[in-house]
């Protein structure tokens, strides 16, 4: 694996052009309503018993900001802040983005209006795009040791705070397989398109005759699903962003390029396999959560933030999910067919441009606390529920789909892979993806739509 992802001399390029991101795990907004007042809500005891972080009296009284675009985190994250408030007389106000928007462009449209928000939790690719110009340096902050190969760096240096590390590939239910099959089931007997393949047709077999979930929104096709085609170049964030240069400057024929034709592969045995595969486009998402856990379908493409649609489906901590990866080949030693992608999909950038020094002093000593401090660490983890970046974090998330990327992360079954593209392209190509999901075009015409679409972004 990669020691650290960089992004070495296009962010002058990137802030220059259109504004950039990409759909990081989470939805904008939540699945169903978050303050549903019949919902029980399961709280993780936090031990505030020992406390060894050492904070600065001067910053008491001091009221910073923090932007969050991570939907399903906007509670656990008031509650942090309270409990740090408690802690160190800073005030955090924790700001959602509404429901619907685009994280870069509130962020951006703050800044025009003169009140930017101290510290945004934005997409990887949205800091990279605004580093420079709006961020404060981090590089010298101590807690930048401790996030090893998930650090994001802009021309050498450091302007983002790695919040978790998400990962996405086909979740099963492992119970649903071994129920059907009658036979135990061991997810790293399945390695290459081949193998995934035949255990469909046992199953489809077995009596579920599509064992499959596929998402139809835009965001999932355009963005988790087709950016394989160059996060899988190499399975880094740098051969991802040397591949989609080749594609604008035409040097890579997309019709010729084997990730793309291995990406359609796979990605019509997904159709094929669908649940929704008579009405594609009429499926609807938290159904899927239901199918995968009531038994109705065996995988659903998706990635560990999923979870909270799961256990509102019925899912309970004590049930076996995971991730297998997105088969592209019949390789068994082809790096996609044996690695999961999983990237610090969310960072927080602190405001280097309008932000007083007490300001950033007050945002520094919060982050700062999430790493070092003992309740920082285990409300990280247990109160956000989210995959810790940072090496010295001993908490390990709980639920199975986090736990299950974690482990992989451990045992180096992960690969750190983050493209960077236009903020319209999940849209864009996203609808291209649609039709072809609906059976309206072929590959000949998707490929071409691609390529017409990076021919324009020069």
């Amino acid at each position: 694996m990669k020691k650290k992802v960089r992004a070495k001399g296009i962010a002058g390029v990137l802030a220059a052009a259109l504004a950039v991101t990409t759909l990081s795990g989470c939805r904008f907004g939540f699945a169903s309503d978050p303050d549903d007042p019949n919902e029980e809500v399961k709280e993780v005891p936090i031990d505030t018993s020992t406390d060894t972080f050492t904070y600065d009296a001067s910053l008491e009284g001091t009221e910073i900001t923090l932007l969050n675009s991570k939907a399903e985190i906007q509670a656990p994250l008031e509650k942090m802040s309270a409990v740090f408030e408690e802690k160190s007389k800073v005030h955090v106000e924790v700001m959602p983005v509404t429901d619907g928007d685009s994280p870069y462009t509130k962020v951006v449209s703050m800044y025009n209006s003169g009140t930017p928000p101290t510290m945004a939790i934005l997409d990887t690719t949205d800091v990279i795009a605004l580093a420079e110009e709006k961020a404060a340096d981090l590089t010298g902050e101590a807690w930048t040791a401790q996030a090893g190969e998930y650090l994001t760096e802009v021309n050498g240096k450091v302007y983002s705070f790695p919040l978790c590390i998400e990962g996405r590939g086909l979740i099963y239910n492992k119970a649903v397989i071994e129920e059907a099959l009658g036979e135990e089931f061991d997810p790293k007997s399945i390695g290459t398109l081949d193998n995934f393949v035949e255990l469909l047709e046992k199953l489809k077999a077995a009596g579920i005759e599509k064992p499959v979930s596929l998402a139809k929104e835009d965001w999932s096709l355009g963005a988790h699903h087709l950016q394989y085609i160059y996060e899988t170049y190499d399975g880094t964030s740098e051969g991802a962003q040397e591949v989609i240069q080749q594609i604008k400057d035409g040097e890579c024929n997309l019709d010729t390029y084997d990730r793309l034709e291995e990406f359609l592969d796979m990605f019509d045995v997904l159709k094929k396999y669908n649940v929704a595969k008579g009405d594609p486009l009429g499926a609807d998402y938290d159904e899927m959560a239901i199918d995968l856990a009531e038994g109705k379908t065996a995988f659903w493409f998706n990635g560990n933030w999923a979870w909270p649609n799961l256990t509102e489906a019925g899912a309970g901590e004590e049930e076996e999910y995971g991730f297998l990866p997105y088969f592209l080949n019949s390789d068994a030693d082809d790096f996609v067919n044996k690695k999961i992608q999983a990237s610090p999909s969310k960072q927080v950038m602190l405001d280097g441009q309008i932000a007083s020094e007490k300001e950033q002093a007050a945002a520094r000593e919060f982050l700062n606390w999430i790493v070092f401090s003992e309740i920082g660490q285990q409300m990280l983890v247990k109160t956000c529920n989210v995959i810790p970046p940072f090496i010295n974090n001993p908490y390990e998330p709980t639920d199975p789909l986090s736990a299950d990327i974690y482990e992989k992360v451990q045992a180096g079954e992960t690969y750190n892979a983050s493209a960077i593209v236009p903020n319209d392209h999940w849209a864009v190509l996203g609808a291209t993806m649609q039709k072809y999901l609906a059976g309206r075009s072929g590959r000949e015409e998707l490929t071409e739509s691609i390529a017409e679409y990076w021919k324009e972004q020069k």
